[in-house]
């Protein structure tokens, strides 16, 4: 029988996190990104973080009235993944079956996608901020119960461990109180919704990300000094400032050009039709908020303790891979689209990703 409950406890989650999505008041916005067969501009749902705060508390209830053990999405963590597995698979599927091919192999449609911004009733349900929203709460329910685990069965509490918890719970935080500035990103405006993305966001991201905690949950205090905890923390935090800071200083340039963020007064490349930012962040180099984002992984494994187990590095080296790949398709993307403009940012801007290095 747990065997059959851990396998279906993602489908219950990620039914529970739809119907709050639905019911729970929202804000509706407009994004950046134009439907491609009326040319008008997406419109969507946002209440992410409050789907995220009352997510939390149906957990902390259940767990409060011995209905399901706080350390239950730990405890059936294996099972779990194989039902988000499927999930994956059955919904990657539906969603590129259900539309016309792009003209590619049945191969490149089904990673990539056919749709690009797949939505029911003018956004009552938009596949991408459903996606993610699944996957920043699944991940947060995750890391709550693995935080659970360790702290009831561990007698020598890692402070390492709790700190690695708490970064990824600021890390699905952070994210959902900044939901509609993620609207102005490479994700919302590039990519189509297939198997990277569907699956990615409904078995890899919330099972995945948590890779250092599964290795460490039952691991006790290393022993390490205070000082190298506080400095993960630290790096952990100079990662995220490179991320948000680069994402809202576009966010701002989109929605209000002329508006400084922060101190910075917005410098732009034009050519009389199209302006590219070029100053801040963007002038460091093209794909800073991908730098950080590697950062923070590497902090998530450094606070834990255990930097020697080799498995916890899977996560970093995954944002290796896929930053350094985006960051190409990226530049791609962007040459195609502003042409002569985009050599003059690349000629200011030289650095692809790390400042003076790459």
């Amino acid at each position: 029988m747990k065997t059959f409950l851990g396998l279906i406890t993602p489908l219950v989650a990620y039914a529970v996190i739809t119907l709050l999505h639905l019911i729970i008041p929202v804000k509706k916005i407009k994004g950046y990104v134009k439907n491609e067969a009326t040319g008008e501009t997406t419109n969507y749902r946002i209440n992410g973080k409050f789907v995220l705060v009352l997510s939390i508390v149906l957990w902390y209830l259940l767990g409060r009235f011995d209905l399901v053990p706080y350390t239950w999405l730990y405890e059936t963590r294996w099972l779990g993944l194989i039902g988000a597995v499927v999930i994956g698979l059955v919904y990657s599927f539906i969603v590129v079956l259900k539309y016309p091919s792009t003209g590619k192999s049945f191969l490149a449609d089904f990673w990539y996608g056919r749709a690009r911004d797949p939505q029911i009733k003018d956004g009552l349900l938009d596949a991408k901020l459903w996606l993610y929203l699944i996957g920043a709460v699944m991940l947060q329910l995750n890391v709550l119960s693995f935080a659970a685990y360790h702290v009831t069965n561990v007698g020598n509490v890692n402070p390492g461990f709790l700190l690695g918890c708490a970064l990824l719970t600021w890390f699905c935080f952070e994210y959902l109180i900044f939901e509609k500035v993620h609207l102005w990103t490479y994700d919302f405006i590039a990519e189509r919704v297939g198997f990277k993305l569907g699956f990615g966001c409904l078995a890899f991201y919330p099972y995945f990300y948590s890779v250092a905690l599964w290795f460490t949950a039952h691991l006790p205090n290393p022993g390490h000094p205070v000082w190298q905890t506080i400095l993960a923390g630290v790096l952990f935090f100079c990662g995220w400032v490179l991320t948000r800071g680069a994402n809202m200083q576009k966010y701002f340039f989109k929605v209000a050009p002329d508006r400084k963020f922060l101190w910075i007064q917005p410098e732009v490349l034009t050519d009389g039709k199209r302006t590219l930012l070029a100053n801040g962040f963007w002038g460091a180099s093209r794909h800073i908020n991908y730098l950080g984002e590697i950062i923070q992984a590497v902090a998530i494994v450094l606070a834990t303790g255990y930097a020697g187990i080799w498995m916890l590095w899977l996560y970093p080296a995954y944002y290796v891979g896929l930053m350094f790949s985006r960051q190409a398709d990226d530049d791609k993307v962007c040459k195609a689209k502003y042409g002569g403009l985009w050599d003059q940012y690349t000629e200011k801007v030289k650095y692809k990703m790390i400042p003076f290095i790459y």
